[in-house]
């Protein structure tokens, strides 16, 4: 692995257990029953008892974000021992929700604005802008449902304000959005349809940040700004393409503008006895390393590097220390 991606994933912090090393998944990797030191104190130890516990069954959405968070928690429960089924690709939020109340699947990683908004019925506007708030929120509506909400992650996949370098260099290079808006007026944003319309969007940001620049109806994103059909677009924090950093940058939301958009992984309550705690603890450490720099990464390796998730989601947890 390169040293950039070295530097884009920082380390975790170290698991208050031992654990041995495993293999991470792949039916061609390393016998998972395998052993090891553990001397960096993160390898994660297969437990031959978790092979009699049946089957776990792993979903996710339809996009290559969900499919590489699917990976790495399936490759990290069979690093333990456990069998794993996959089912990466139910479709949209609803489809993967039925499926998880229905128990046709045990965990499914969902965002917490997604959740409170499609699931539990919070208005757009109502959704929390603080991180562990809007989390709390969806914890306690999934805990309803019989499912526990893992930890969230670091990293959010919400909207950001982004343009190309050469835009940002030509605006002095401002940080954030503020900075961006109020010094430089006549710039053009792109965005889907609908944003024009949207408190959380466009309207949002002409009162909240005083944007008086035009409005380019486009799901183009990045393409807009290197056609040139505008100067900012809103691409979304987790982009591959902001991974990217010569090329595109992203501008920080000071004002907490949009709303937090982390990622709980939802597990079964019957799936959380089965598996047990260190299980649990397993899966959420390996979550600490999720910032939004390296689900960059790891989606520019998907979708403009043409790997494959597995082979991402089992680079990450090798980078990370908890598999060899």
């Amino acid at each position: 692995m390169n040293s950039n991606y070295r530097r884009i994933l920082a380390p975790l912090a170290a698991i208050c257990l031992m654990f041995g090393l495993a293999a991470c998944g792949d039916d061609d990797d390393t016998d998972a029953g395998s052993s090891g030191s553990g001397d960096n104190g993160k390898l994660i130890a297969s437990d031959p008892a978790n092979g009699s516990k049946g089957t776990i069954t792993v979903a996710s959405k339809n996009f290559t974000e969900q499919y590489i968070l699917g990976e790495i928690y399936a490759q990290t429960l069979e690093a333990q021992g456990f069998n794993v089924q996959r089912r990466l690709n139910l479709g949209s939020e609803q489809v993967a929700y039925k499926a998880l109340t229905g128990g046709n699947v045990d965990m499914y990683p969902e965002y917490t604005g997604t959740a409170l908004t499609s699931f539990f019925k919070v208005k757009i506007e109502d959704v929390p802008k603080d991180a562990d708030e809007a989390y709390e929120q969806a914890k306690t509506e999934y805990a309803k449902q019989n499912i526990t909400a893992l930890s969230r992650t670091p990293f959010q996949n919400t909207y950001v304000v982004a343009s190309t370098k050469e835009t940002a260099d030509k605006a002095d290079n401002p940080t954030t959005v503020s900075e961006l808006f109020s010094n430089n007026t006549d710039l053009s944003i792109s965005g889907f349809p609908e944003c024009r319309q949207r408190e959380d969007c466009l309207l949002g940001l002409r009162s909240v940040y005083d944007f008086k620049g035009d409005f380019v109806s486009s799901d183009g994103k990045f393409s807009d700004l290197d056609g040139g059909q505008s100067d900012l677009t809103l691409a979304f924090s987790t982009d591959p393409q902001l991974a990217l950093t010569d090329k595109y940058v992203a501008y920080e939301d000071d004002k907490s503008f949009f709303p937090p958009y982390n990622v709980t992984l939802g597990i079964r309550n019957a799936t959380i006895e089965t598996i047990g705690p260190e299980a649990v603890a397993t899966l959420e450490a390996v979550q600490e390393g999720m910032t939004e720099e390296a689900l960059r990464e790891l989606n520019r390796r998907v979708e403009l590097d043409k790997q494959e998730p597995r082979a991402v989601a089992a680079a990450y947890l090798k980078e990370e220390g908890f598999v060899e």
